[in-house]
């Protein structure tokens, strides 16, 4: 049996039990999303997280800049996820640059998250002025607030 949480209804399994017990989840009411993830898992997680805290969420699996752009920017997101690793060799760093080059998404704050080794795709992800990083598996207990500190103005740099 399932459990009904707003639009999303929660399987019983140890993410979702977890994600029954965090209390106030609605610091992310109204706020628009864009997540670069080419993981389905991955996806179905952050998407339940982000919709019961009152987002709105939009992926794009493959990180394509000639298809993801136009989505992002149709869009019109608050803050944007990027996984690092992709599809056909593309990374989540040139989805960044992509998005650095088209009008109108420069001043999006940009947050990485990934699987990626932390101490190495940290530095890289400073220096190429992402607004923060998120360690993969994301602890489902903070996750929310962790992006409303990013949409706030903050910067973030979880190692897990």
């Amino acid at each position: 049996m399932a459990h009904r949480l707003g639009a999303a209804t929660l399987p019983h399994t140890p993410a979702a039990n977890a994600m029954r017990d965090i209390s106030d989840m609605t610091a992310l009411q109204n706020k628009r999303i864009f997540y670069v993830e080419d993981d389905a898992r991955n996806r179905g997680v952050v998407q339940i997280l982000l919709q019961h805290a009152g987002a709105i969420v939009e992926f794009d699996r493959w990180g394509f800049a000639e298809i993801a752009i136009p989505k992002i920017k149709a869009f019109r997101p608050d803050i944007i996820l990027l996984d690092l690793m992709l599809p056909a060799n593309v990374t989540g760093y040139e989805v960044f640059d992509a998005l650095q080059r088209s009008q109108g998404l420069q001043n999006i704050p940009v947050v990485a998250v990934s699987a990626s080794d932390p101490e190495i795709e940290i530095p890289k992800a400073k220096a190429k002025g992402l607004r923060g990083f998120i360690a993969k598996p994301i602890n489902i207990q903070r996750f929310s607030q962790q992006l409303t500190e990013v949409l706030d103005g903050k910067t973030l740099w979880d190692i897990g």
